[in-house]
């Protein structure tokens, strides 16, 4: 097995791991700042040409120094806004939620066993799913675990790992074959392979 995480995921310490991403400027291609400049005076220059023309249609005369100082404050503030807001909903969302049910904002471990919970529900309605999808992701678990804690893999130090890992772990992970196990022993297969 490689020295990197596995295939398609991250390891259960990553999973349960929460750092803020740092706040940093975002990455600005060269010559942003002149398609910012030119965009910002384009669109003030729009914005006070239609309010003068609706201003004099009216009969109110305002001074334009004023008025560009307003549309650049509304700008300003738009801008902010838009910096401040959440970011939108993944689309690739696997979130097992209610209807009503607010999504969390930055709750990584819970949208982490959101996703795992419909795979996990195929224990029961389709074992063949199971053992094909949510199997495979429980042994690279338990491999990724086992080298980073032990410096060791199933394949690696057999009989190391099976010490490591149990009989009940081993014996889950070695016949894949065999039916799927209850909530109740998943639960326990879970909780001892967090213990490696």
């Amino acid at each position: 097995m490689s020295e990197s995480a596995p295939r398609g995921g991250a390891s259960i310490d990553d999973l349960l791991r929460f750092e803020e991403e740092p706040a940093g400027q975002p990455e600005r291609r060269r010559g942003g700042w002149l398609r910012w400049l030119l965009r910002t005076v384009l669109v003030t220059g729009a914005a006070t040409a239609v309010l003068v023309a609706v201003l004099r249609a009216v009969g109110f005369t305002v001074s334009l120094p004023v008025l560009v100082a307003g549309v650049l404050a509304l700008l300003g503030v738009r801008t902010v806004t838009g910096r401040l807001a959440p970011p939108p909903p993944s689309r690739r969302s696997t979130r097992v939620t209610g209807p009503d049910e607010p999504p969390p904002a930055g709750d990584a471990l819970r949208t982490a066993v959101d996703g795992w919970a419909l795979p996990l529900a195929w224990a029961t309605s389709e074992p063949e799913r199971f053992a094909r999808v949510v199997l495979p992701r429980i042994t690279e678990l338990a491999d990724e675990r086992l080298r980073q804690r032990h410096g060791v893999t199933r394949e690696s130090d057999p009989a190391r790992a099976r010490a490591l890992l149990g009989e009940r772990l081993w014996t889950f992970l070695a016949v894949p074959g065999r039916r799927p196990p209850s909530p109740r022993d998943l639960a326990a297969i879970v909780a001892e392979l967090e213990k490696i």
